[in-house]
């Protein structure tokens, strides 16, 4: 038993100083920095001098007066007269029976019984304006310099913003696009490993091993089994006696690769900008009708009778719906406030959709009720049905 324990003692000795010297780590290689370069690392760019840094660096360029197009004044646009649409007993009934055929708790005995008393169509516009709108930001963007191409300011003066081309989308499609910004790259040291291409390893502070966590370092542990036997040690079979483990995370190394220029030690920045085209909706429905919920209306479509396109569209005025007009007017200068100030404003496009909306009142069984029939859809909704039974 002495025996065996001064060769643990001698063993754990010798793993331990052999340990240690593979321990000591490079104090060389740094801890590892930011993941985006901090504020003053990078020069100002003409044209660009909106950035600071940062990894929340995006200024946005408002478009120049050449992009902006004004209103004109006193301008409004007239809209042609329309015919209420109506819809027949039978279409109302087919609209209802659809209807049951989607609830399986519903009878369609009601909906093929009933006695239509009255069918009453209700004057229903939706109003909705479009603004498709262009806008421009750019950030500092980097990537691992491997030798490529470096477009810097030795190949002329970068563009500024509004001034690269691009290709349009489809109208009214919304989209974005990232174009790098010509003449606006250099090559910098790596801002995370300070141009060493591997930072110290964070799990085990670069020293490549770690405290055991089965022995706690010690390196061996309690004999297990009867009382007599018991007392001793053994050597722990996790660490083999020297009280730590090599480090999972780096494999003993102490450093690991830059996780941002990949061991190349220098990055290439450039700016990236980006193109933003969207389409911009609001709409309008006067609330007349207290018994039919409005959101209804956001799943059906509509007859657009009357649209008008153009740069800018203008408030509409004689329209015999005075709510139209009113929320017209109000839409058309809150886009051109809202947007004109940090967009470009490409096109606008008002439109006023006849929604049908019929009030189909009927009676079953001595009862009267009714439901609504809209879109043109023919969808119904209905607060009460006779029958709710399964038994058709």
């Amino acid at each position: 038993m002495k025996e065996e324990a001064s060769t643990l003692t001698c063993y754990r000795q010798t793993s331990r100083y052999s340990w240690r010297l593979q321990d000591a780590f490079d104090p060389n290689i740094p801890e590892e920095g930011p993941s985006a370069p901090p504020p003053g690392w990078l020069d100002d760019i003409h044209g660009y001098q909106g950035h600071k840094g940062g990894q929340d660096d995006n200024p946005l360029y408002p478009p120049p007066p050449p992009y902006s197009p004004q209103p004109e004044l006193n301008k409004n646009t007239l809209v042609p007269n329309v015919r209420v649409p109506t819809i027949s007993e039978d279409e109302a009934r087919d609209a209802l029976l659809k209807f049951v055929q989607s609830k399986w708790t519903y009878s369609s005995k009601p909906a093929r019984n009933l006695t239509f008393k009255e069918l009453k169509p209700i004057t229903v516009y939706r109003y909705r304006l479009e603004t498709y709108t262009e806008t421009r930001t750019s950030a500092w963007q980097f990537e691992p310099y491997n030798g490529q191409m470096v477009d810097g300011p030795q190949f002329g003066m970068c563009p500024p913003p509004w001034d690269i081309p691009v290709t349009l989308p489809q109208r009214y499609t919304s989209m974005v696009e990232k174009i790098r910004v010509p003449h606006t790259s250099f090559v910098k040291l790596c801002h995370t490993c300070n141009g060493c291409g591997k930072t110290r390893c964070t799990n085990c502070s670069g020293r490549g091993r770690k405290l055991c966590l089965n022995c706690h370092g010690r390196g061996h542990k309690k004999r297990s089994g009867n009382r007599k036997k018991s007392s001793g040690r053994r050597v722990c079979p996790s660490c083999h006696g020297r009280g730590r483990k090599r480090c999972i995370s780096c494999q003993g190394q102490g450093y690991k690769t830059c996780s941002v220029c990949h061991g190349s030690q220098n990055l290439l920045h450039f700016i990236l900008l980006t193109v933003t085209w969207k389409n911009n909706v609001d709409q309008f429905i006067p609330d007349r009708q207290p018994d039919f919920p409005d959101k209804k209306f956001q799943r059906v479509t509509g007859d657009p009778f009357f649209i008008d396109e153009n740069v800018l569209v203008y408030p509409i005025q004689g329209f015999p719906d005075q709510e139209i007009c009113d929320a017209s007017m109000k839409m058309i200068n809150e886009h051109l406030n809202r947007f004109s100030s940090t967009s470009r404003i490409l096109q606008q496009r008002q439109t006023i959709e006849l929604v049908p909306l019929t009030h189909a009142y009927y009676s079953y069984k001595g009862k009267d009720r009714s439901y609504f029939v809209y879109g043109t859809e023919n969808k119904v909704f209905t607060s009460k049905y006779p029958s709710a039974c399964t038994i058709l």
